[in-house]
């Protein structure tokens, strides 16, 4: 077949369609994003009719894909780390359930936190699952393991993970492809009886789940991409796995000093590990993210050995890996480069010029005047930078959905007014039962939903909030009368304040919805409104 030059995500969509992949179902979120958009603008994914578009949420997309599963068909779900928090009733009910169709979850961690508010090790989900895990080391691994990984799906009758970290996301690499596999019939599952969890079912479906694991170990240990290498010297022992691999390449090249286990297909192939244990004096672990083979290997491997890592101070107990972390960890010389003068200040993130959120910012600093600083709860979306100069708007960002309930808890404690700050896209994601709760109570809080009318942050994707949220806020219960849709530009600056003053001296729950179009996705929807005119 043809070689392509992917991104790591890409490289993942690539190998799901080139699989039979019938559907992939996604949230946008660093660094996962790229895997749906490479299928969305897919000529093959579009010939072959694949399921491809945005969900409202984590939650939305795990239980889509399980639709099509049950239905026999092969399905993909995408998310970042903290988006399997959201998906995680439903994907850990997958692994009683079972699969028909193959079922593969992509996630995407993120250590160093480049965009993410932990260093989540999805890892753990998936032990705590007690379902595979494939974790490529470099792209042409990315394509093989999302190529085979709905076969292994469909043999062991769970989900299969695959965790993949910033770095190999959004790094390119030559990638050669596999023949196309012919998509699924619809088949529904020969147990009608088999996505029915009531209790004394469950437990029947559990007793299954650990029958398996037998299975999964052994195809662990037989794995193509679990590979031992012995080395010269029995002194030092190297388990690496995923990413973290390249980078103790990228030291070591063709030196065969060391025993090294690339581990790149999880449960813990024990037999490998223990091999080379017995033969080694001491073991070092690289892995990015938590030090969760450290801890396994200190649970099963209790000889007294030393086994080094991020646990014992041998590598930074945070952030991610890279070369020269793992050449200190070998005993290696590294270059440190020169030191950045403190007279080179790092530039903070801000606003786009022309932003929407800039001015509504701007009128909710004047309105809040009066009431003083602490009382504004904000959420995830490009509006967190509200928290930094010159606006200094906004005193909390937890997870996505939590600005509203934050409110009302606040509210409740007699912090009043107590204001909200969430996106459209956000609202629509974990907003909306927020707002549910704030009516049943009649909480005294001010919710601002502030609209661009896209899903900013990532890059521009399909909101599913356009053209509803008034709507929805109807919907839910939220008094006509303290809905208000404004304009958040400098010249309706005054009579947006008077709005906003108006509701947070209310005794009850309102929404501002400050309206304006994303700045970029503007711009980009001019450039091809233009393109379009000139080839007419």
């Amino acid at each position: 077949m043809d070689k392509l030059l992917l991104l790591g995500d890409e490289a993942i969509a690539q190998g799901a369609i080139d699989a039979g992949l019938s559907g992939v179902y996604a949230y946008p979120g660093t660094p996962s994003t790229e895997i749906m958009e490479y299928v969305q603008a897919s000529k093959q994914a579009a010939e072959l009719n694949i399921r491809r578009k945005w969900s409202a949420n984590e939650k939305t997309a795990m239980e889509s894909a399980i639709g099509m599963s049950y239905a026999g068909k092969r399905a993909m779900v995408c998310f970042k780390h903290v988006g399997l928090n959201v998906a995680a009733d439903p994907f850990l009910n997958t692994s009683i359930t079972g699969v028909n169709g193959g079922l593969v979850l992509v996630v995407g961690d993120d250590p160093s936190m480049h965009s993410s508010q932990n260093e989540q090790d999805s890892r753990f989900y998936a032990k705590f699952a007690m379902i595979p895990v494939l974790e490529p080391s470099n792209q042409q691994e990315a394509y093989d393991m999302a190529y085979s990984a709905f076969a292994l799906s469909e043999r062991v009758n769970v989900p299969v993970m695959i965790r993949i970290t910033t770095r190999l996301a959004h790094s390119r690499s030559g990638v050669t492809r596999k023949s196309v596999t012919t998509q699924n019939e619809i088949k529904l599952p020969e147990n009608p009886r088999q996505y029915v969890l009531l209790p004394a079912i469950a437990r029947v479906n559990y007793k299954k789940l650990l029958s398996t694991l037998p299975l999964m170990d052994s195809l662990a240990e037989e794995s193509e991409f679990n590979v031992l290498t012995k080395g010269k010297s029995n002194r030092l022992g190297i388990i690496a796995a995923g990413i973290a691999y390249n980078y103790l390449m990228e030291n070591i090249g063709a030196d065969d000093q060391y025993h090294v286990l690339k581990l790149t297909h999880y449960p813990l192939p024990e037999k490998k590990v223990r091999e080379m244990y017995e033969q080694c004096d001491e073991i070092l672990v690289l892995e990015d993210g938590y030090p969760l083979i450290e801890e396994m290997l200190k649970g099963f491997l209790n000889t007294g050995k030393p086994v080094h890592g991020r646990l014992d101070g041998t590598l930074p107990r945070d952030g991610e890996l890279n070369p020269a972390i793992v050449a200190k960890a070998l005993g290696m010389e590294v270059e440190e480069g020169m030191v950045v003068p403190e007279v080179v200040k790092r530039r903070p993130p801000s606003l786009c010029v022309g932003c929407g959120h800039r001015d509504m910012y701007t009128d909710l600093n004047e309105a809040m005047k009066e009431y003083g600083t602490g009382r504004v709860f904000a959420d995830i979306g490009c509006y967190t930078l509200g928290a930094l100069p010159p606006f200094n708007a906004i005193n909390s960002t937890v997870d996505m959905g939590a600005s509203i309930t934050m409110a009302i808890g606040a509210a409740d404690a007699g912090l009043v007014p107590a204001v909200a700050v969430i996106g459209d896209s956000t609202f629509t994601h974990s907003g909306m039962t927020g707002l549910l709760d704030a009516v049943n109570l009649n909480a005294p809080i001010t919710v601002i939903i502030s609209d661009n009318s896209t899903t900013g942050m990532t890059g521009g994707q399909d909101s599913s909030a356009l053209g509803r949220i008034v709507s929805i806020c109807k919907g839910i219960g939220v008094d006509p009368d303290h809905i208000h849709v404004l304009t958040p530009l400098k010249k309706f600056h005054e009579e947006n304040v008077a709005v906003m003053k108006k509701e947070l001296a209310y005794q009850g729950v309102s929404v501002i919805i400050p309206q304006r179009e994303c700045i970029q996705t503007f711009a980009r929807r001019k450039r091809k409104e233009k393109k379009a005119a000139e080839k007419k």
